[in-house]
């Protein structure tokens, strides 16, 4: 094992030492799902998958779900646009994309998240000064989450690659509340033929959004209702880490094959989890996908295994099924399709994900300085 290598390991074990501490400094400032919307995930091909994609992406997502892959990538530019609807169109989801080499060795990528509730009505004023209801007094706002991520990804080794994120958040709440907050992930893939190794630590330094509220805005509705007024606080989102495997193997001179198994572990107490306890709650998501020639491609994945208690107090064990298609209409196009359960909390339970990778200029085989991609 070289310095490198070694290097990167007490990293990992400083942050996991770590953790505990930082559980019991933070817990009390600590929302079990702070910034969730981050942990929707990107690319119809990896939600197809049911998101086990930190050993297995290999285009422009990696930014997203493991920077040290981005230096699979083999064209001098790759772009990737997503657009999805949640809660029967309730809650908008975007993702834009884009990365480039660096040098021999290197890539960087800039990743843009929103996911946003728009035209929600205000009705405070509903009512005019003489007690008379008056719709054109009807306003509305937004309220959207943003992520901006700067990626950079390093080939080390022929087997081993690193890269980091640093995201910049903003939160707001029309004109009521907003938040920013900022985060540093890390990651690593280590390829040994046809397997790959892969780790995420996400929010490492734990991540904290700033909020600040605009209490007059809302003073006389929460006095009436009894409610707290709010008042500016810090939210903290703390460390988790992803551990992956992948399988990818060639099937003839036709077909191809990648399997994955991601395990994302969470140190915020116990979760509805597969695996539960005070310590950590590890949650599983599986991913297949099956190619023809490098042009057509069909996924499947499940992912968050928990299990459910009905009113006669019997337990069983559910999960999220996610199935979706990959066609190539060029080379430099690929559109993908995912079809996501959303678990039944609405009236349309699955949600229809679409986006489009742009791929430009493919690399010649001596640009980059490791083969190690292409095993």
């Amino acid at each position: 094992m070289n310095s490198t290598s070694v290097r990167f390991l007490g990293v990992l074990l400083l942050f996991l030492s770590g953790i505990s501490g930082q559980l019991v400094y933070s817990q009390s400032l600590t929302p079990k799902y702070s910034n969730e919307f981050l942990n929707i995930g990107v690319g119809a091909r990896s939600l197809a998958m049911g998101g086990a994609q930190v050993s297995s992406v290999r285009d422009v997502t990696a930014a997203y779900w493991n920077p040290a892959a981005l230096t699979s990538i083999r064209h001098q530019y790759e772009f990737s646009l997503m657009h999805a609807e949640y809660f029967a169109g309730i809650a908008q989801y975007d993702y834009l994309g884009f990365t480039t080499p660096f040098g021999n060795q290197n890539q960087v990528a800039v990743s843009l998240i929103r996911f946003g509730v728009d035209d929600i009505p205000d009705t405070r004023f509903l009512y005019d000064a003489n007690g008379a209801l008056n719709y054109d007094n009807i306003q509305f706002f937004n309220a959207a989450d943003y992520a901006l991520l700067l990626s950079f990804g390093r080939d080390i080794s022929d087997r081993l690659k690193l890269g980091a994120n640093a995201k910049v958040i903003h939160r707001n709440v029309g004109k009521f509340a907003q938040a920013w907050g900022f985060g540093l992930d890390i990651g690593g893939i280590y390829r040994s033929k046809q397997l790959t190794f892969g780790l995420m630590l996400k929010d490492i330094t734990t991540t904290y959004n700033a909020w600040a509220h605009d209490a007059d805005q809302v003073r006389a509705v929460y006095a009436q209702t009894n409610n707290e007024i709010p008042i500016n606080t810090v939210e903290l989102t703390l460390p988790r880490a992803i551990g992956s495997i992948s399988y990818d193997r060639k099937l003839g001179s036709t077909f191809s094959m990648v399997a994955a198994l991601d395990l994302e572990a969470t140190f915020d107490g116990p979760r509805n989890t597969l695996i539960s306890s005070e310590m950590v709650s590890i949650d599983p998501r599986i991913g297949l996908e099956l190619g023809f020639k490098n042009l057509a491609y069909l996924r499947a994945g499940v992912r968050n295994f928990q299990q459910i208690k009905d009113f006669q107090g019997n337990t069983s064990m559910d999960f999220l099924p996610s199935a979706g298609l990959g066609v190539s209409i060029t080379e430099q196009v690929q559109i993908d399709y995912s079809l996501s359960d959303l678990g039944d909390v609405s009236e349309s339970p699955y949600s229809h994900v679409f986006s489009v990778k742009v791929r430009l200029e493919k690399l010649g085989e001596d640009v980059r300085k490791f083969k190690g991609w292409q095993e």
